[in-house]
């Protein structure tokens, strides 16, 4: 007679609070987004992709979106900062440099993840809310 024995502790066998489907993109804040973009095309060969700026409505930021297989990676300038997000922006490159300002992750309900994880004591900065356009609609959230 044999017998398995399941080692993974209780909680793991539970369903998943805050299930993660992926990272969706790892964005920074820079000092001059084109030259970042040209910069990471060139040297680690990645794809630029998309692109927000003046050009296309966006008067306070310039970015780019590049990528390397599945990662995405995007790169944020302040031109003219007037919201909130914008001066966190300029002050976070005025303080540190470039650097990352948001790991953007995908999950099935943004909703029930913003809700789970204030609840087990994360700061909620921005609660959820959606963006429509006509490619679909999408509910963004942050937390820290």
């Amino acid at each position: 007679m044999t017998e398995t024995i399941d080692h993974t502790p209780s909680t793991a066998r539970e369903a998943d609070p805050f299930p993660v489907k992926g990272m969706d993109a790892v964005v920074f804040a820079v000092g001059n987004a084109k030259q970042a973009a040209h910069y990471y095309s060139t040297a680690f060969g990645m794809k630029l992709t998309a692109y927000s700026g003046p050009e296309n409505g966006s008067r306070e930021t310039a970015s780019y979106v590049l990528t390397n297989g599945s990662a995405r990676f995007v790169f944020t300038s302040v031109i003219k900062a007037s919201t909130e997000w914008g001066h966190f922006l300029a002050d976070h490159v005025a303080a540190h440099g470039d650097g990352v300002v948001d790991l953007a992750i995908e999950v099935p309900d943004a909703r029930a993840a913003y809700a789970h994880a204030v609840a087990q004591g994360a700061t909620g900065l921005v609660e959820p809310y959606e963006l429509k356009d006509e490619h679909g609609t999408v509910v963004l959230a942050a937390i820290a």
